[in-house]
C-alpha cells in the first residue's frame, strides 16, 4: 500500500490546483446546512431527560461555540491558502498530532452521517408509521439515504454545493414555524408555559451532559475550513462563512431550545421521535405536525449532503498529504473524489449497523455524543495553535490585540474541557478506540513514505 507523501497519480491534484468552486453564499449554506442538521429537531427528546438543565446547557453550548467560530475565523484567514485544518494544526503541532486530530475529526464525519440518516429516520416514521414496524426497514432506509447523498456528491462540489443552498432556505422555513407558534402560544396561552414545567432538578453534572448532547447540534462551524481548497476568495470568504453561519445558527438555537421543553409534558417528550412535529400536532392539530415533519426532513436531508460532502474532502486531504493511500486522493470528471467518498460510504453504512439494535432515540443520542468527542481534539488544537504560532512569530497577520485572541482560546479550552467531562465512559471509550486505531494507519503512512525515499 503506497501512502508516500506528495506521490501523484492519474488523477490526483494537489491542493492548490482544487478547482475553486464555492462562494460566500455556499459556504455559509455548508456552514448553517451542517449545524442544522437532524440534531436541533431530534435534540428536544433526547434532552428531556435533563428538564430545565437543558436549557442552560444550550446556553453554554452556543457561547463556547461562538468562542470556537472566532478562532476558526481568525486561523484561516491568516493562512488562507493552507489545506484546511490538518495545515493548520501541522503548522503548530507537527504531523504527528496532526494526523491524530484529523483521523478522530475523519471518524466523527462518518459517525455523524450514520446519526443523521437514522434522525432523519425518525421523522419519516412520522409520515409512515409502518416503517417503525418492521425492525429492518428503519436501517434499509437510513442505508439508503446515506448511498443517495454519496452518488450526489460524486457530482461534485458546486452541485452538492447548489443542493446545500436549497436544503438550507428550506430548513429555516420550520424553525420559523416553531419560533412563530411559540410566540403565538405566549401571547395566547401563556399558562402553558408553567404548565407542564420539567421536574429534574437543576445540577452540575446535568448540564455538564447536556452540554455534551447538544454540542453535537453545533458541530460543523467549522465547515468552510474543510473544503479551503475549493473555495473562492478563501483568505475573506472562509471566516466571513464561518462567524456569519455560527451566529445565525445560534440565535435560531437559542429561540426554538426553550419551547419544546416547556409546552411538552417531561415524559412525552422523552418518548417522542419526532418532538416538534409533536409539538405541533398538540397545539394546530395532526396536519401541521406532518408538515413540520416534511421540513425536518428536508433538513436532515440537506445535513447529510453537506457532511457527505466533508468526508470526501477530509479523506482527500489525508490521502493528499501521503496519511491515506494515494489513489484516494483521485478524482473524476466533475472534481469528486470517488474513492474517498464510497469507503466513507462503506465505514458510515458499517457504524450505522452494528449500533441499530437500540431504539431511535437511543442510538441517536449514543452515536452523537460520539462525535462530538471524536470532533473535540481538531477543535481544541486549531484554537490552541493560535496561541503557539503567535509565540513563535509566525501569525503576525492575526488581527487584534493578543490579549483579545488569549481570551478566547481560553474560553474555548474551558469549554471543551466542560464537554468532555459530559461526554460519559462509553463514548470516550469508543472515541479513543477508534482514535488508537490511526496509530497504525500513521506508523504505516511513515513507513511507505520511507520506502519510497529509498527506492529514489
Amino acid at each position: 500500500m503506497n501512502l508516500a507523501a506528495g506521490e501523484s497519480g492519474a488523477g490526483v491534484r494537489t491542493a492548490a490546483a482544487q478547482p475553486r468552486a464555492l462562494g460566500l453564499s455556499m459556504c455559509t449554506a455548508l456552514v448553517v446546512g451542517n449545524v442544522i442538521g437532524i440534531g436541533i429537531f431530534f435534540m428536544p427528546a433526547s434532552l428531556a431527560e435533563f428538564g430545565l438543565n437543558a436549557i442552560t446547557g444550550w446556553i453554554i453550548t452556543l457561547i463556547g461555540c461562538s468562542f470556537l467560530a472566532i478562532c476558526f475565523a481568525g486561523i484561516s484567514r491568516a493562512f488562507p491558502q493552507d489545506d484546511g485544518p490538518y495545515s493548520y494544526t501541522r503548522r503548530a503541532f507537527g504531523e504527528g498530532i496532526a494526523f491524530a486530530v484529523m483521523w478522530c475529526y475523519w471518524v466523527s464525519v462518518w459517525v455523524s452521517n450514520a446519526a443523521i440518516a437514522i434522525g432523519v429516520v425518525g421523522y419519516v416514521i412520522v409520515f409512515i408509521p409502518q416503517l417503525g414496524q418492521v425492525p429492518w426497514l428503519p436501517p434499509l432506509t437510513a442505508l439508503a439515504l446515506v448511498w443517495m447523498f454519496v452518488l450526489i456528491n460524486l457530482r461534485g462540489a458546486r452541485a452538492a454545493g447548489w443542493v446545500q443552498i436549497m436544503t438550507t432556505l428550506l430548513k429555516l422555513l420550520p424553525l420559523a414555524a416553531v419560533i412563530v407558534l411559540g410566540v403565538w402560544v405566549l401571547l395566547s396561552h401563556p399558562t402553558a408555559y408553567v404548565a407542564h414545567v420539567p421536574s429534574t432538578p437543576l445540577s452540575f453534572s446535568a448540564v455538564s451532559s447536556v452540554s455534551a448532547i447538544a454540542m453535537f447540534a453545533m458541530l460543523g462551524i467549522e465547515c468552510a475550513m474543510i473544503p479551503a481548497a475549493r473555495v473562492c476568495n478563501p483568505e475573506r470568504t472562509i471566516p466571513r462563512a464561518t462567524v456569519l453561519g455560527t451566529i445565525l445558527t445560534a440565535l435560531i438555537y437559542l429561540c426554538v431550545s426553550v419551547v419544546p421543553v416547556l409546552l411538552i409534558p417531561q415524559k412525552t417528550l422523552m418518548g417522542s421521535t419526532a418532538p416538534f412535529a409533536e409539538l405541533f400536532t398538540q397545539w394546530l392539530g395532526a396536519g401541521s405536525g406532518r408538515l413540520l415533519a416534511a421540513f425536518v426532513i428536508i433538513s436532515g436531508l440537506g445535513a447529510l449532503n453537506g457532511w457527505t460532502l466533508m468526508v470526501g474532502e477530509v479523506t482527500q486531504c489525508l490521502a493528499r498529504h501521503g496519511r491515506f493511500p494515494s489513489v484516494l486522493a483521485q478524482e473524476n470528471a466533475h472534481g469528486a473524489p470517488t474513492r474517498a467518498l464510497l469507503v466513507s460510504g462503506v465505514i458510515a453504512s458499517i457504524m450505522l449497523l452494528a449500533n441499530y439494535n437500540e431504539s431511535i432515540s437511543g442510538v441517536f443520542v449514543f452515536l452523537t455524543v460520539v462525535c462530538t468527542a471524536a470532533s473535540l481534539p481538531m477543535y481544541m488544537t486549531c484554537s490552541i495553535g493560535i496561541l503557539v504560532l503567535r509565540r513563535r512569530g509566525s501569525l503576525n497577520t492575526l488581527a487584534g490585540p493578543p490579549l483579545f485572541w488569549t481570551l478566547a482560546v481560553a474560553c474555548t479550552v474551558a469549554y471543551g474541557t466542560w464537554v468532555f467531562i459530559g461526554i460519559g465512559a462509553k463514548p470516550l471509550l469508543w472515541m479513543l478506540a477508534l482514535g488508537a486505531a490511526g496509530v497504525a494507519i500513521y506508523i504505516a503512512s511513515k513507513s511507505g513514505q520511507r520506502r519510497a525515499l529509498a527506492a529514489r
